[in-house]
């Protein structure tokens, strides 16, 4: 039922870029909510990563379907890959998504778009949002990755294709200047079509740069996650 495919695309650029700031709840520095794998690039020229005349990786084709209740369209991670979560909002259409969550990480119920907050180690934490968007795929990742980090100077900053089920899905990854010293980012995005609209789910992962733990946090925060479609 599942098919994983690989990640395809990758786009990398520095320089300091200065975006519509946006923080979420717990103050978290998320982004906005809004074929086959593009070609990678990269430039040393700083400039904006939304825009539009840039390729966007990680865009698959999604032909709408009657999808039947309750379809569990990819499965969640396999047992061992950390502990399950699963992550849902009050929308009654909004797909449901299962998450594995590093061992020592605790979670709670957001609200709103938060679907699911998360405290870890070492100063870590993340969040899992499903919001409706408007957007088609390459859109709705454009204005997510303009807003990321904030007003915030990046000081890395790369993207890859990471389709899986079916479903366009991006692997963000930054490294922003905080007030107290650097920061690091890691954010999985997916646009989800259901019945009645269409979702942007995004788990985002952040910590003090160098922080202990954080690259096992992101494998595991950041592979592949159950959907089920209500």
């Amino acid at each position: 039922m599942c098919a994983v495919l690989g990640v395809a695309g990758l786009a990398c650029l520095s320089g300091s870029v200065a975006a519509g700031c946006h923080t979420t709840p717990g103050g978290m520095l998320g982004g906005g909510t809004a074929s086959s794998a593009a070609p990678s690039s990269t430039s040393a020229v700083p400039k904006p990563p939304s825009d539009p005349a840039e390729a966007v990786p990680g865009i698959a084709v999604t032909l709408p379907d009657r999808i039947p209740p309750n379809a569990l369209v990819c499965l969640p991670p396999r047992p061992g890959d950390g502990r399950a979560a699963s992550a849902e909002v009050s929308d009654p259409g909004a797909p449901k998504i299962t998450i594995s969550m590093p061992d020592g990480w605790n979670s709670s119920a957001g609200t709103g778009d938060t679907a699911l907050m998360l405290i870890g180690p070492d100063g870590m934490s993340a969040t899992v949002t499903i919001a409706a968007t408007e957007l088609e795929p390459g859109g709705s990742f454009l204005r997510y990755t303009a807003n990321l980090g904030g007003s915030m100077p990046r000081l890395k900053f790369s993207v890859a294709g990471a389709q899986f089920c079916g479903y366009s899905s991006e692997l963000l990854t930054m490294t922003i200047q905080g007030p107290a010293g650097a920061i690091d980012l890691a954010d999985r995005i997916a646009h989800i079509w259901t019945n009645s609209k269409q979702y942007l789910v995004a788990i985002h992962l952040e910590g003090p740069a160098g922080a202990a733990g954080f690259g096992a946090a992101k494998s595991r925060l950041m592979q592949d996650f159950g959907i089920v479609i209500p």
